[in-house]
């Protein structure tokens, strides 16, 4: 490793968890097509499978994977589809029982369309607005026995609230925004790690540039912003530099998940002690890795498997045990 870690130190309570994720968890339909049809076309489906899912869920479960102790704070229906998306989460140790069950209302879930040619996916997804959770739904103690928070943009209100507490308690929150609103660009200030696609940043601040879209994000209070690119990898900005650091190159067959598990990977980065470029390379191999099999969570790497691929691609990791 070379540089600064971007945490003074390891942040971890030892009383509390790695991890405290807030946010969303979804139930999948995942189609995959040899091409988009045109429009009001037809096409049949090379397959059809359910996967569990959803932007915090699949980071958090990432971070489990990794070793972290971990958390998830979501709202699921009571029934069967809710069941479905807790069931890989509880499987693999994390804390569900912040999760909110409302009765009489279906989970979130998603159709996914994946382009068997490339891999890429269209989600088209449904949140009923009883799921919607608000500061009330959450401990504040939850925050402070948290070395990271895991946090989307999918309830405004909830989410402002938790960035704006864990500053107060000195909590470094990573978010995932990638629908352009005002709230979003909101939270954009109020958080330390901003983890956001290319299109969202630049929309966001009205340019074509991403090192411009970088460079915002840093002056309204960011302190280690990055934008995901897909393919092209990933940029940050730390220290009046930018940093990039490009994709791994993989087999796709479904990047549903990948910016997910960046997220997550990061985190788990954040908790180690690495630098900002070692940060990123840790990341986009997660991601790469995850995409190779189908489904938000089908390829999620351990400990083991994610030293051994940086190991095959020329980025040794022994010091990376734990």
């Amino acid at each position: 490793m070379s540089g600064s870690p971007l945490l003074p130190r390891d942040p971890r309570t030892g009383q509390g968890i790695d991890v405290l994720g807030i946010g969303q968890g979804s139930l999948d339909q995942v189609a995959r097509l040899p091409a988009f049809p045109a429009f009001a076309g037809k096409a049949a489906m090379r397959s059809w499978h359910e996967h569990p899912g959803g932007q915090i869920a699949t980071a958090v479960l990432a971070c489990a994977r990794l070793g972290l102790r971990t958390a998830f704070v979501g709202s699921v229906g009571e029934d069967d589809a809710g069941r479905r998306t807790l069931a890989p989460l509880r499987a693999a140790g994390v804390d569900v029982s912040g999760v909110v069950v409302r009765a009489g209302v279906r989970s979130q879930g998603a159709m996914i369309l994946v382009d068997e040619t490339s891999g890429e996916r269209t989600v088209l997804w449904y949140r009923a607005p009883e799921l919607t959770l608000r500061p009330a739904d959450l401990a504040e103690s939850a925050l402070e026995g948290a070395g990271v928070v895991l946090l989307d943009a999918g309830d405004p209100e909830l989410a402002i609230w938790v960035a704006e507490r864990a500053r107060v308690h000195r909590r470094p929150v990573v978010l995932d925004a990638d629908t352009p609103s005002p709230e979003a660009t909101a939270l954009l200030g109020r958080v330390d790690f901003p983890i956001v696609p290319e299109a969202f940043a630049c929309a966001t601040h009205g340019t074509t540039d991403p090192a411009e879209a970088l460079r915002a994000m840093a002056k309204g209070g960011a302190s280690f912003p990055v934008i995901t690119r897909g393919v092209q990898g990933a940029l940050a900005w730390h220290e009046g530099r930018m940093l990039e650091a490009p994709a791994f190159a993989v087999p796709v067959r479904d990047t549903t998940g990948a910016g997910d598990v960046f997220h997550g990977a990061f985190a788990w980065g954040l908790l180690r002690g690495l630098d900002g470029e070692t940060l990123l390379r840790v990341a986009n191999a997660a991601a790469g890795m995850n995409c190779r099999v189908a489904g938000a969570q089908g390829g999620l790497p351990t400990l083991p498997e994610l030293r051994d691929f940086l190991s095959g691609h020329g980025w040794p990791m022994e010091g990376l045990r734990r």
